[in-house]
């Protein structure tokens, strides 16, 4: 029982939710998603020495900013269904030293098309931004 209060203490010092339980989903409960939700669980798995290569993030958070690319292609996390994480979950991978969902059968492209668009956006305006700059030095 002591490592499930060690788990609620520190899920408490990364979210400043003082009311966590056994059973509170860091995601919906505790309003911990994108970057927040990645930096615990990488310190997390630091902390405990527990084994992510099984780990796929997108079945239990979102992703944090705009993503103009999102408006053609789907991010991953829209493409399953969202599994809680719990204190009791992080408690039992501690104990046994490895992230171990079953997760269900799925499929997420292996490019991700939504970020390629918009790092094209990005491209295009960077060029326009610099075309501008110059055509006002110029003129």
């Amino acid at each position: 029982m002591q490592k499930i209060e060690e788990i609620i203490e520190f899920i408490k010092s990364k979210s400043c939710v003082d009311e966590v339980n056994i059973n509170s989903d860091i995601f919906k409960d505790l309003s911990l998603y994108g970057d927040d939700f990645h930096e615990l669980i990488e310190e997390f798995s630091i902390n405990y020495s527990v084994d992510m290569s099984k780990y796929l993030w997108y079945f239990h958070t979102d992703e944090e900013g705009q993503n103009i690319g999102g408006v053609f292609f789907d991010q991953p996390y829209k493409k399953v269904k969202r599994i809680p994480v719990t204190p009791t979950m992080l408690s039992d991978f501690a104990t046994k030293g490895v992230w171990y969902i079953n997760y269900p059968e799925h499929s997420i492209p292996k490019k991700r098309y939504d970020l390629l668009i918009n790092k094209i956006i990005l491209i295009v305006f960077v060029i326009y931004v610099i075309y501008w700059c110059v055509n006002k030095v110029l003129s």
